[in-house]
């Protein structure tokens, strides 16, 4: 069992910055490729970036790229998410999620754990 708490969420204005956490406890964290995901009202949930379990490959959404970073702690099991030139379309509840640890590189809808998500707004 993994529990995943998001933190960090909030409200800023359109092209500031804001830093997400995910703080996970349970076993194994350093055998899953972890990812951030996101969902705007009316919307479903979409990717918006992943890390391998090692922290050596990462993959964005292409609306996000260039301007979200995630990385991660394995000796603190957390990941976060860097977000800079935050955009109106960015407003969404985030989410944590940890990967089957036997799921290939880049399958993002094989999740084993989600964590309860972080709202947030951005403001123009």
């Amino acid at each position: 069992q993994m529990q995943l708490a998001e933190s960090g969420g909030g409200l800023v204005q359109a092209g500031d910055s804001l830093r997400l956490s995910c703080a996970a406890s349970g076993r194994g964290f350093g055998t899953r490729a972890m990812a951030w995901f996101r969902q705007a009202p009316g919307n479903e949930r979409e990717f918006v970036a992943g890390i391998s379990n090692g922290g050596v490959s990462t993959q964005y959404a292409a609306s996000v790229k260039g301007r979200f970073t995630i990385s991660r702690d394995n000796s603190r099991n957390t990941v976060h998410l860097q977000m800079n030139d935050m955009k109106l379309e960015d407003t969404a509840v985030y989410y944590c999620a940890a990967l089957d640890p036997t799921t290939g590189w880049g399958l993002w809808d094989d999740i084993d754990y989600w964590g309860q998500g972080t709202q947030v707004i951005v403001a123009s």
